[in-house]
């Protein structure tokens, strides 16, 4: 699908690997970096595929009580196969993706026309899938703006751009360059983007603050949010706690948590603080 094949696209811009976490209700792909600064999960309802089957695997029995595990994918090794789906998309007719239990591989086969079937086994590990822990209904700060906007405001700073900074008050919305204390200022490139709150579907600011966060994921979720037409809703809260860019449609529903430059006693923002994590739990 397009919604499956921009997740891996976008995912490769957080980490090398990511998690297939099926269970009865559907098919969550999760994906977190080296440094726990940016954690992504994608949930594909059962009803978004054709045909959706979530059984227990043989070694586990049919205990209830077992630890949920998840399998760990390399996504290098999952994107070239979806990689030219946009050129011959009109040739593939179905897509199966299933597990085999007995060594361990996750198939990809995809059916095209005239008879073809391309099979692709790739290894998995499994392991206790991570879920970043943060509440965004509890954020002072909610916002909802159509991607395609989000993208428009991007686009205006140079993909070299490591952070942008975001300010919020209930007049304005203001996307600017992250300058820190030793960029020389003067030989910088400054950009600042203002956005009012008629532009936004939605638009609530409890609390003025301004955060500091990554682009590269960020570009990665409007990849995926664009390639299904989707909002973007976005939560924050103070700096040094997380934003969160969420998407929730019918059949899909998905979650960036990024972490914030910490602000520390009102100095320049520095670094920033790991998310907490914790293995995901049934």
């Amino acid at each position: 699908s397009m919604g499956g094949q921009a997740y891996k696209g976008c995912t490769s811009r957080i980490s090398d690997e990511f998690w297939f976490d099926p269970t009865e209700k559907g098919l969550s792909l999760r994906s977190v970096n080296s440094s726990q600064s940016a954690y992504a999960c994608v949930f594909f309802s059962s009803i978004f595929f054709h045909h959706y089957s979530c059984r227990n695997t043989p070694e586990l029995g049919l205990n209830k009580n077992h630890t949920h595990l998840a399998y760990k994918l390399v996504i290098k090794a999952v994107l070239p196969i979806f990689r030219c789906l946009n050129t011959v998309e009109r040739n593939i007719e179905k897509c199966n993706i299933y597990t085999n239990f007995n060594d361990c591989h996750v198939v990809f086969q995809l059916f095209c026309k005239h008879g073809v079937v391309k099979t692709h086994n790739l290894a998995f590990q499994e392991c206790e899938p991570l879920q970043a822990v943060f509440a965004k209904h509890l954020c002072p700060n909610a916002m909802k703006i159509q991607s395609r906007q989000l993208s428009d405001i991007l686009i205006h700073f140079p993909t070299c751009q490591n952070e942008v900074t975001v300010a919020v008050t209930p007049v304005k919305v203001c996307f600017k360059t992250y300058t820190d204390e030793e960029m020389d200022f003067a030989k910088a490139m400054h950009t600042e983007i203002h956005i009012n709150p008629e532009e936004f579907e939605y638009f609530q600011v409890g609390v003025d603050t301004e955060v500091t966060f990554c682009l590269k994921e960020l570009r990665g979720l409007l990849t995926f949010a664009e390639a299904i037409t989707a909002p973007v809703s976005i939560h924050l809260d103070v700096s040094g706690k997380p934003v969160v860019f969420s998407i929730e449609d019918m059949l899909i529903e998905a979650s960036f948590v990024l972490a914030t430059l910490a602000d520390t006693e009102g100095r320049t923002p520095s670094h920033e603080s790991p998310l907490l994590l914790q293995c995901q739990k049934r």
